[in-house]
């Protein structure tokens, strides 16, 4: 192969390794990228062999360059690392320019001797170097670009983060008339305190009424805020309307009073991406201050979430984290930073919002507070007397060799009614995850339960059956493109799982200003996180901002204010998107709608511009259909047989289909 080549390049060419440039642009799904050594730290070493240059990287991953006209040649070697020469990962190494693939590796296995590759460079001006997951996902797949260099001629390549987008907004502004949003349906059990906020756009002064109410509920005139206690099993049907100087709005609500909440998927905001453990009362109540002042509040958007760092630490010399972990009665306590937990709680219910916190099955969480093993009675009661409405409940210490300190659990009826035939490694998977369900079964509170757990066991086959009401698909999401599309498409086979009061959560959104604990904006282009946005939404997914309310941009205030979009996530039907169509990069993703529509995704996860098309067939569908653009809330035509558009480059077009 270098014979081949060798001919047609320049005898004054200089060669520039690729570990020579800035390689801290590289997008990937996990982990950090790493000079000369693996994803993990260790020298590059493929198929038994070290390589003293190079890139470790992981999948999805990409690296974007501009060659400045200079380079005549790109060569290397690549291969799984042999760090994890045991393990299952598998990759697919990709160089593109200028939006054409020139060379691909195909599919490489963990313990394989690495693949040497010559590309010619000549008259290309962008290069993308790309590490797929092979399409079995991207555990772990650490890839190598190993003794990766170029020759040139002219000037230095140069590593990008990608082609310069402008943060076009496309969400018109809501209308000064009154307009109601947020979910269709809501759920809640007998006896257990009632909290709804109809949402709504319009100017204010504002005045809300509903007619059909439900004995035990009462509806606040000014605020839209619906409380009380229902005692009686049933659905009702509630006629919500809203009124200003310029007009009003109606819509039906259903109030359904039994054994499911979370009947469309949970909406509000998590600390950990922003603040990570340097959360605190101060910074909560901030949050929830925020919702009102941008109006998230109006679209739907209710849950405000501590996540870890409340609980006092096993270890810090910060005497912020420092105190008891328990009463003498064996009560949680929470760090000085959150000196009044009930009154937090209080806090943000007066602003018609719900609030969460953050715990772990093992003795601590996964930043060394103290964690609920062996008190998940207790603080499930705690939880419920502060008035928490949600509970993130995350794997980290929990080992299953714990159980023998209390004994056997079998006895639960979860457990119980567990098929005999099922691996004792996933029954050890939910073992304390039943033992939670069962104590907030025994709090009188409604509080959402959130598996945190990152898929292990294919939790989605069986997150239903332990009482969750969402559960962690994949691993953390960090705001890259090979991260976020690792979590959101791999959703492809998960909708069968997930249903009103039981969703699939490819994890939070990386939009705004984030960093967990260093703020900076999201590394994600404007279309990326269009694409982000419409994929979470088509996935039902549960929508928890990660950035800091306080620094909201227009732009990324506008992602989360869209409310024809917003709708395709709470349509009551609850019915999860799937991935009906998909030629190389262009992918096509759908769900059916209460109202019989459709709404549809039409992505691009290529290089390049391209026209995406969706036929009516793959819908299952015929004949003439309107179709609506979503984002920009505009209707397109009524369209036979197909429909098909420009999509950009790492871009989605959002539709609904009559």
């Amino acid at each position: 192969m270098a014979l081949l080549f060798a001919g047609i390049f320049s005898a004054n060419a200089a060669s520039v390794w690729l570990d020579e440039l800035d390689i801290s642009k590289t997008s990937q799904g996990w982990g950090e990228p790493h000079k000369n050594q693996s994803v993990g730290g260790h020298a590059l070493a493929i198929g038994g062999v070290t390589f003293q240059h190079g890139l470790g990287t992981h999948s999805e991953s990409e690296l974007q360059l501009a060659l400045n006209g200079g380079a005549e040649k790109f060569s290397g070697a690549v291969g799984v690392d042999d760090e994890v020469a045991n393990s299952v990962g598998s990759v697919e190494f990709s160089v593109v320019g200028d939006g054409k693939t020139l060379w691909q590796s195909g599919v490489m296995k963990a313990g394989a001797a690495a693949k040497s590759f010559e590309v010619p460079l000549a008259g290309v001006k962008t290069l993308a170097l790309l590490v797929g997951d092979a399409g079995d996902g991207n555990n772990y797949d650490h890839a190598d670009w190993a003794d990766a260099k170029f020759e040139i001629s002219g000037a230095r390549p140069e590593t990008i983060f990608g082609p310069h987008e402008d943060a076009v907004i496309l969400t018109p502004p809501a209308p000064a008339t009154p307009r109601i949003n947020g979910a269709p349906i809501f759920g809640v059990r007998p006896g257990h305190d009632f909290l709804f906020t109809i949402a709504a756009t319009g100017d204010r002064p504002m005045k809300f009424s509903a007619s059909h109410l439900p004995k035990g509920l009462k509806l606040d005139s000014e605020t839209g805020f619906i409380t009380g206690m229902l005692a009686k099993r049933g659905e009702y049907v509630v006629t919500l309307r809203a009124k200003n100087i310029f007009g009003s709005d109606r819509r039906e609500l259903k109030i359904v009073c039994g054994d499911q909440i979370a009947l469309t998927p949970p909406m509000g905001w998590n600390s950990w991406n922003c603040f990570a453990g340097a959360v605190s009362e101060e910074k909560v109540k901030a949050a929830a201050d925020a919702f009102i002042k941008s109006g998230l509040q109006n679209h739907g958007w209710t849950y405000i979430n501590i996540d870890d760092f409340w609980q006092t630490h096993r270890d810090s010399k910060d005497p912020t984290l420092q105190g008891p972990a328990r009463d003498a009665r064996g009560n949680i306590l929470p760090n000085p930073r959150f000196p009044d937990m009930k009154g937090l709680a209080d806090y943000v219910h007066s602003k018609g919002l719900r609030i969460g916190l953050y715990s772990s099955p093992g003795p601590w969480t996964c930043g060394g507070c103290v964690g609920s093993f062996g008190h998940e009675l207790q603080d499930a009661q705690q939880y419920a007397a502060w008035g928490f409405d949600y509970l993130k409940y995350d794997w980290c210490s929990y080992k299953p060799e714990l159980e023998a300190q209390r004994g056997s659990i079998t006895n639960l009826d979860v457990i119980k009614s567990w098929s005999a035939s099922e691996p004792q490694d996933v029954k050890q998977l939910i073992y304390p995850y039943a033992v939670m369900r069962a104590a907030l079964d025994q709090a009188n509170r409604d509080i959402v339960f959130s598996l945190c757990q990152y898929g292990m066991g294919d939790v989605w086959k069986w997150g239903a059956q332990v009482g969750g009401n969402c559960w962690r698909t994949t691993g953390d999401i960090v705001d890259s493109w090979g991260s976020m599309t690792r979590n959101g498409f791999s959703s492809a086979g998960h909708e069968q799982f997930a249903g009103p009061g039981h969703w699939n959560d490819p994890d939070m959104l990386v939009v705004g200003k984030l960093g967990w604990g260093r703020l900076r904006p999201t590394r994600l282009t404007p279309n990326e996180q269009y694409t982000h946005i419409s994929l979470w939404c088509l996935l039902d997914s549960p929508l928890l901002i990660g950035c800091d309310m306080s620094q909201l941009d227009d732009f990324t205030l506008s992602l989360l204010s869209n409310d024809e979009v917003i709708a395709v996530n709470q349509d009551a039907l609850g019915k999860q998107a799937g991935r009906v169509a998909k030629d190389g990069n262009l992918e096509i993703w759908a769900k059916d709608m209460a109202d019989g529509s459709k709404a549809v995704g039409l992505f691009n996860r290529g290089e390049m511009a391209a026209t995406v098309e969706v036929k009516w067939s793959d819908l299952g569908l015929a004949g003439q259909h309107r179709v609506r653009d979503l984002w920009r809330q505009k209707d397109l035509g009524k369209f036979n047989d197909s429909f098909s558009a420009s999509v950009p480059r790492h871009g989605v077009l959002l539709v609904r289909v009559w």
